[in-house]
């Protein structure tokens, strides 16, 4: 008897093992940003223990994009600030829609009040954030919002910053004394309501001009996977082509750069790679989202709500710049 119920403990502790391996975690503590894909744990105040302290995860759509560490940065800021908030970064390790629900459901189980999410698509966690809500979690949407109700949403207004992309590559085909010819868009899905929002507005800015626009395609925000795209497009003829995130866009700035040929690349996103396409001549400019922000302002409302004070208004638009070779 007593073997049979050290084989069904054995057994119930490698199931929860292998729900926990999809959704990676860290149960260490850190003031840093996390880096490399990593994710991270920070608890300030006196008491770090959990104590008197508001539980608060975030979790992104992966650990693959610096836009998420820059997130999470701000986060830490705010918690540092507040001192009364442990803090924990769950993300699984690409862009995986049951990935992100066994982080969400592994941050309730883990006695969350708040989650601060980057949700993959509007619809695949609608089930877990019923859960969680059930719960009592409070949900704060940054960069990206799913089709749930939640205390705010603190993001880019995408569409419109996908006009100006459009707009800036048009000004710079027309200064070339391009009026005409092919487009190809490099998105990530056709379900996550951000980079949706992106093309929307770009293909807005063509509207009325003589340019064909290609059918979009995904590389999932990867960027080897970006990259095969762009240069299906370069060798198509395309003139221009517009990465609709970070992945999207360094693999349209390294398939430009392999191709040799006078491409306009636009794109998403602030990284070093990024950076570094847009000073070398490969990408001629990025519209530069503000995810510090999204991440320190998410902690303060998420604290808000959980005090039982007003957050203010439900969408906060975190801004959005404009980087080329002039700005950098």
């Amino acid at each position: 008897m007593k073997f049979k119920k050290l084989v069904s403990i054995f057994l119930s502790c490698a199931l929860m093992a292998g729900m926990m391996a999809g959704c990676a975690g860290d149960t260490g503590t850190s003031s840093a940003p996390a880096t490399d894909g990593q994710v991270s744990e920070a608890a300030t105040g006196d008491d770090t223990t959990a104590g008197g302290n508001h539980k608060i995860y975030l979790i992104t759509m992966d650990q693959m994009d610096q836009h998420w560490v820059n997130v999470d940065a701000g986060c830490k800021k705010a918690v540092e600030e507040l001192g009364n908030v442990d803090y924990t970064w769950l993300a699984p390790d690409v862009k995986d829609d049951a990935k992100q629900i066994e982080c969400i459901n592994n941050a309730v189980a883990g006695g969350a009040e708040a989650i601060l999410l980057a949700a993959n698509g509007p619809d695949a966690v609608t089930a877990a954030l019923e859960e969680a809500d059930a719960a009592g979690v409070k949900i704060v949407y940054v960069d990206s919002a799913a089709d749930f109700p939640g205390v705010q949403t603190l993001a880019t207004d995408n569409k419109a910053a996908g006009t100006i992309a459009g707009e800036e590559m048009i000004k710079a085909l027309e200064a070339n004394g391009i009026t005409e010819g092919k487009i190809g868009i490099v998105n990530v899905n056709a379900a996550t309501a951000s980079t949706v929002a992106r093309e929307e507005g770009f293909r807005a800015a063509f509207e009325g001009t003589n340019f064909e626009l290609l059918e979009t395609q995904y590389g999932d925000g990867d960027a080897a996977k970006s990259k095969d795209i762009a240069a299906n497009y370069i060798t198509q003829g395309c003139v221009g082509i517009f990465g609709a995130n970070e992945g999207s866009t360094v693999g349209t700035g390294n398939a430009i750069q392999e191709a040799g040929q006078t491409v306009i690349g636009v794109g998403f996103d602030k990284s070093d790679t990024i950076l570094n396409l847009i000073k070398n001549g490969y990408i001629l400019c990025t519209m530069a989202q503000n995810p510090d922000v999204m991440g320190y302002e998410g902690i303060q409302s998420a604290v808000k709500a959980l005090k039982g004070e007003d957050v203010g208004e439900e969408f906060i638009d975190t801004g959005v710049s404009v980087i080329n070779k002039d700005t950098l």
